[in-house]
């Protein structure tokens, strides 16, 4: 980004190479009323404004059992968590199977403020193929956890199953998420980069009306720039409304020699920039989304006052 800065036109008839201490100070008098001179720190905070998003995604699993953070910093108040069961393994007390060793605090997580309001995901796998053939048993499952008493302050509910359109037999998940509650959200991505028109219109052959989606981004796995991804949620919500289309926005890179890294401040900032207007979510914040980050994005004012 361009800093924009003040010109003062200051004229003195002195020769620069006769000023002394006090003439500088004077000069300096002069230019602080003109408004040239600027505290760095505002200066930065002015180049680069605050990044403000809607919610945090969390990717549960035994690493982020208690996820901490200062994500309200960025204006997130929504908590989309992304399973609260997956592999058989459930997080949430009195579900039916396998219990998880240990369970998340969620009446701690409740009261966060970045989790004023939650949409809770349901039943999922890791393994997306698996996940793909087992969809009508993961409903079921999911009908179930659904039903299940929480603290949190449910704003709606996540079936973890990511479409796009390499699933040829996508088109049976529709009927089948009648069992869910709603608001119902499911998330979607272009893994062979079809494009946004011919995803918007697979979608629309057999989504039901009234669930939502929310857009991956694809810009943390490289596979398009922020530019292109708003392009794609532009096209989605036209054909479907814009209160159905939410982006997920990738907060990781690739790590050279394989993995993922956080992405950087300088990397983030231009990304969310772009999705202005649209209601943003960051995956994820316990994994890659730390205090000083989130400071940085957030910018200088009240630090302090916001867990910084």
């Amino acid at each position: 980004m361009k800093m924009h800065l003040a010109i003062c036109n200051v004229k003195s008839r002195m020769n620069l190479r006769r000023f002394n201490r006090r003439r500088i100070l004077g000069m300096l008098v002069v230019a602080t009323l003109c408004g040239c001179r600027q505290d760095p720190l505002q200066a930065r905070f002015k180049q680069s404004p605050p990044t403000r998003v809607r919610g945090i995604v969390w990717q549960l699993d035994d690493q982020t059992l208690h996820p901490m953070g200062n994500w309200e910093r960025l204006g997130a108040r929504e908590l989309l968590i992304q399973w609260t069961a997956v592999d058989g393994v459930n997080y949430l007390p009195g579900a039916e199977g396998r219990a998880a060793a240990r369970f998340p605090d969620w009446q701690r997580i409740a009261a966060e403020p970045w989790a004023s309001k939650v949409i809770v995901g349901l039943a999922g796998r890791f393994d997306e193929t698996a996940a793909r053939a087992n969809v009508a048993a993961l409903i079921e499952e999911s009908r179930k956890l659904a039903a299940l008493p929480t603290p949190l302050h449910v704003a709606g509910w996540f079936f973890p199953l990511e479409v796009d359109s390499s699933w040829s037999d996508a088109a049976r998940l529709g009927p089948l998420l009648a069992a869910l509650p709603r608001p119902l959200w499911i998330s979607v991505y272009d893994s062979a980069n079809v494009g946004a028109d011919t995803l918007s219109q697979w979608l629309a052959s057999w989504l039901p009306p009234d669930v939502g989606i929310f857009f991956q981004d694809g810009v943390g796995i490289h596979a398009r720039e922020a530019n292109v991804a708003r392009h794609y949620a532009d096209v989605l919500a036209a054909r479907f409304g814009k209160q159905r289309v939410r982006i997920i926005a990738e907060a990781f890179r690739p790590r050279q020699g394989g993995g993922f890294r956080p992405a950087t401040a300088a990397e983030l900032k231009p990304q969310l920039a772009v999705y202005d207007g649209f209601s943003v979510y960051l995956f994820d914040g316990p994994h890659y989304l730390n205090r000083d980050l989130v400071n940085e994005l957030a910018g200088p004012e009240n630090a302090a006052e916001n867990g910084g």
